[in-house]
């Protein structure tokens, strides 16, 4: 297998492939980075009907999945992908001489790709599968420099800075407005005595009810609280960068892998309510000792990072034989 030889020049050279979901968006984008073959070019699915139910599967006709443009344009040299749309694009780029990469267990043969990136908490395993505990991001050091960079303001916040990050329900863990006021009750025992200041974000699951939960939940604690697009820019690379701890609903594997990619100590509430591989995830960071359960105390503790992209990013480039 020869060698893939990029420049800056070429900026189709490495697609990023998603169906747009930001979870998958950011692991493709992430990897593709990472890899620093150059410019990412980012594609966005829109598959068709049939081929989007029985993605990846090649069911007839699925050159036509994505529309006529897609395979019309030149196959770029390395293809990332990320979710079952994606790993059906990939799979049709295989087929047209590039070297493909997809993340997320795509539930067939991994030999369909080059290479399979997969969660530990998975169970994939193969020859060209590589593991990895939790999820794909950009988070590292040179990221939460230039998010405190960006977000200065924080650092005149009090200490200690208390980050909460809010999901929602989720196929493995319910989190809606009844856990979250369970949740909130043991944060308020630790601002009481600690005081400090708490930065809020929530994401695209998080449900109205909590929503409006947070409208003045915090209007007397110093900090931010951001429920959507009509506060603003969303502050949460601020967040990670500015926070002393870390509290998180239990419902999201991306997000609890950024959170324990910084330096804070982070704390899962509920973990009980997990199930599924998702659990798995989060028995494998109880064990290593790198989140606890929340509780009122959220005594801090020492922590490594958990920055798994790099790592990756290396195994890929060394089993591909990707030039730098």
């Amino acid at each position: 297998m020869e060698p893939i030889q990029t420049t800056a020049g070429h900026s189709n050279q490495i697609w990023a492939v998603s169906d747009g979901r930001a979870g998958n968006h950011r692991q493709a984008v992430a990897l593709a980075s990472a890899l620093r073959l150059g410019p990412v070019d980012e594609q966005t699915l829109h598959t068709r009907i049939p081929w989007r139910w029985a993605a990846p599967q090649r069911w007839p006709g699925a050159a036509g999945a994505f529309g006529a443009d897609f395979l019309r344009r030149q196959a770029p040299a390395l293809a990332i992908g990320c979710g079952r749309q994606a790993a059906l694009a990939t799979r049709l780029l295989r087929e047209r001489g590039a070297r493909v990469v997809q993340i997320l267990d795509p539930r067939l043969d991994p030999h369909h790709w080059d290479l399979v990136i997969a969660p530990e908490h998975d169970g994939l395993h193969g020859d060209n599968v590589v593991t990895l505990l939790g999820s794909l991001h950009p988070v590292d050091a040179a990221w939460l420099a230039q998010a405190r960079s960006r977000f200065a303001a924080f650092a005149d916040l009090p200490h200690p800075r208390t980050a909460l990050l809010l999901g929602g329900d989720s196929a493995h863990a319910r989190f809606g407005r009844m856990a979250f006021e369970v949740l909130a009750s043991k944060l308020e025992v630790a601002l009481a005595r600690d005081g400090g200041s708490v930065l809020v974000t929530a994401s695209r699951r998080t449900p109205p009810d909590l929503l409006q939960a947070l409208r003045h939940r915090y209007d007397e604690t110093p900090g931010v609280v951001w429920r959507g697009a009509e506060d603003g820019d969303n502050p949460y690379p601020g967040l990670l960068a500015w926070a002393d701890r870390i509290v998180c609903s239990p419902d999201s594997v991306n997000m609890i892998s950024e959170a324990c990619a910084t330096t804070a100590p982070v704390f899962v509430f509920d973990p009980e309510r997990v199930g599924g591989r998702p659990r798995r995830f989060i028995d494998a960071l109880l064990r290593r000792g790198r989140i606890r359960a929340m509780d009122t105390a959220l005594a801090p503790f020492a922590v490594d990072p958990l920055r798994e992209t790099a790592r990756v990013a290396a195994e890929v480039r060394t089993r591909l034989r990707l030039a730098l």
